[in-house]
Parts: C-alpha cells; structure tokens; sequence
C-alpha cells in the first residue's frame, strides 16, 4: 500500500479525523474545589484504597474497572497489512476503543505492546491486568493467537476475548442462521468451505461446527485440511478431527462442488465458475477486505441466493462490531470470570433473531447502527452467564 506524501495526507479526509487520535480520557467527576480535590486524591482517596485493599471486590464498585477493557495487540497481524509493528497499530487499537464507546456504553484503554514473545507477551499483559475489567486481544498472529487467549483466561480472572476469532465467529453464525432460514434450510443441512485457516477461520469453523452445521471443511494455503496431512499445526490438527465428515482433499475449489455455503476468510479469489458448481441457492460471505473474494453482483448472477461481505458498502456487512461491544458489556455487568462457548453461541442466536421479521436476501444481519444489537447480545451473553456458573453478580 503506497503511502501518502505530507501534501496529500493534509487533503486527505482520514488522515484529517485520525490528526491528534480519536479518543481521549474524561473526567467523570468536578474537580474545582480544595474539598473536590480533598476527596478526588488525597487525602480522602487513601480511605477508598484502605477499603480495597480489605476487601478486594471493591475495586469494581469505587473504580472504573467495572466498565473498562484493555485492547491489546503485539501489532503482528494487523488488519490484513500484517506484522507492521505496536505503533502502526495503535490506530487501529483506537478506532477499537472507540467502537467500545459508541456501541456498548464501554470505556476501552489501547494498549500496544512491544513485545512478540509468548511468554513476554502472556505475563505483560497479566500484569496490567488489575486496572480492567476485561481484556479484548487484538491482531495476534496466529497460531500464537491461540495459546496467548488460552494461558491468559486460565491466569485472569476477568473476561479474555480474541475479537479476531470470536466476534468473527459470532456474527458470521447469526448471519448464518438467517440466510438458512431465508432459503428455507436447517444449519444441519448445510455443507460448508471455508478458505483460510487463520484466527478467524479456525474459530469461525469450531462455532459452526458446535452449532450443529451439517458438515465443513476448512482449507489453508495448502488445500483442505484433513487427517491425513502431517504439515497442520497443532488448531489445524484438532479441527481436522472434528470436521471434513465427507474426507475432502485437494483444494478449496474442489470442495465447492456441490457446497451450501462459502465463507472466505483469506485473500484469495472465487472464480465464476466455482461458484456455478455450488448447490442451488447457495450463500456466499466473501469477507476478504479491501476486496471481497468475488463481487456480491458477479456472485448473483451465478446463482448466489445470499451474499455478504466485509465491506459497510455492500448489503449484509459481516462487522464484528456487531458482536463485542454486547458480548463485553453482558459479561462485565455480571462480573463474568470468563467468556464460555454458550456465551458465545447465545450472543449469536440473540443477534440473529433481531433481523426478524426484516429477513431479506439483503438482511440477513442487522446493520451495525441499530441501536438493539448491543442491548440484545448484552442481556443474553448476561443471561448465559449466570447459567454457566461464571457469573459473580
């Protein structure tokens, strides 16, 4: 991507609502007075800290814990410009802080940390920790990804939610749902390829899979992942073994013979021709960004019933927006200590059933500004919470 010479950026509208950062730090009580200040810092504060220190819940009631989330990244997997660094994240890990704020009611701190290392990695942000009440990881490369999420929910005691593999997965199953239930069809009835088996393939996979989808297979840049093959990782390895029911090999385009349903989840492209071999009324979420893998109009015209994208230009936006901000605020307003897989299947239902009556071929998912997706994820994820015992209020 060519960047911008200094004349240009000034003229350039995204640069100019990006000069300065989009979010800043706000003062939720007056300080105008010696008595504001008595009570705001010292001395009065040492009375709150005393309290917290004999009672350590207190934190979440005379602190901003209770509705603050850390948003991490190593800056390894950034968007789909890779591993550019913590500072070239740091807009991005904004614009996330700010969504946070806009849709959920959430404050969120970015946090860009200079450190790769998984250990490193896993122990600095365990450390920060205590300030949060949640930690949102964000563009980790994969597979490190995966052991980072885990080793940290299994060391914190406060929700940890990769949203590059489960609001992903949240949301593509909602639309999912939906375009199932438009063309008059059962999640279990449906064959699914997904290309790219990265963090949001593999995780978009495992929830459509414990959904109860009929059958999928996965492919990486190596073809379809199966059993047989000795190069898979160790998250490739493990989905292998619960998925690919028919014993697919060869390549993604293989696959599509006869498929319900593509998700892409790569850079890569469909060819017309593939999607002509696909089942009658097949779906069709091409999320690859800027480009999606075929044009939602070029796939239509080939037999595509449902088409979704990545792209807030396109009907049927497949935005993650749609999911943490409801998913984080459920779980913070019952101190949940983690985020459980019905949690995660419960916010997707929640999200899908607020299309409703408005289920169309271009609605299958709500649009990210209606003001009941984040309430609605919210009090089910909540609800989920308190019935998986992980719930402290």
């Amino acid at each position: 991507m060519t960047v911008p010479d200094p004349t240009s950026r000034d003229a350039d509208p995204v640069f100019a609502l990006h000069r300065g950062g989009k979010i800043e730090v706000v003062s939720s009580v007056p300080v105008t007075s010696r008595e504001d200040l008595s009570k705001a810092y010292t001395p009065g504060v040492a009375r709150v800290c005393t309290a917290i220190a004999q009672d350590r819940d207190l934190v979440y009631d005379y602190t901003w814990k209770s509705h603050t989330v850390a948003v991490v990244t190593d800056g390894t997997a950034v968007l789909g410009l890779g591993n550019i660094g913590p500072e070239a994240a740091l807009p991005v890990m904004e614009g996330k802080a700010l969504l946070f704020k806009e849709f959920g009611g959430i404050d969120a701190v970015p946090i860009c940390l200079d450190v790769t290392d998984v250990d490193a990695l896993v122990d600095t942000i365990a450390r920060l920790a205590p300030a949060f009440g949640g930690i949102n990881l964000e563009d980790i490369s994969a597979p490190r990804c995966f052991e980072v999420e885990r080793r940290l929910q299994g060391r914190l005691d406060i929700p940890v939610f990769h949203d590059d593999q489960h609001g992903t997965a949240i949301v593509v199953l909602a639309a999912l749902r939906n375009a199932a239930r438009l063309t008059g069809r059962k999640l279990s009835d449906l064959r699914v390829v997904v290309s790219g088996a990265g963090a949001a393939g593999i995780a978009v996979s495992r929830m459509i899979l414990e959904a109860g989808i009929g059958d999928l297979a996965i492919a990486d840049s190596k073809g379809i992942v199966h059993a047989g093959r000795e190069d898979l990782t160790e998250e490739k390895r493990l989905l292998a073994g619960i998925s690919n029911k028919g014993g697919l090999t060869g390549t993604f385009l293989e696959a599509l013979v006869g498929a319900d349903v593509f998700v892409g989840l790569s850079a890569g492209t469909i060819p017309v021709e593939a999607v002509r071999t696909m089942a009658p009324d097949c779906i069709i979420f091409a999320m690859a960004n800027p480009e999606p893998e075929i044009h939602p109009d070029v796939a239509h015209s080939v037999g595509a019933r449902v088409v979704a994208t990545g792209r807030s230009d396109f009907p049927n936006q497949i935005n993650n927006v749609l999911a943490f901000p409801g998913v984080f605020k459920g779980a913070m307003e019952v101190r949940a200590t983690r985020i459980t897989e019905h949690m995660k299947l419960v916010a997707s239902e929640a999200l899908a059933e607020v299309v409703g009556e408005d289920l169309a071929e271009d609605c299958v998912i709500p649009s990210v500004f209606d003001p009941r997706v984040a309430p609605a994820v919210a009090a089910a994820v909540a609800v989920a919470a308190r019935e998986d015992g992980v719930a402290r209020l």
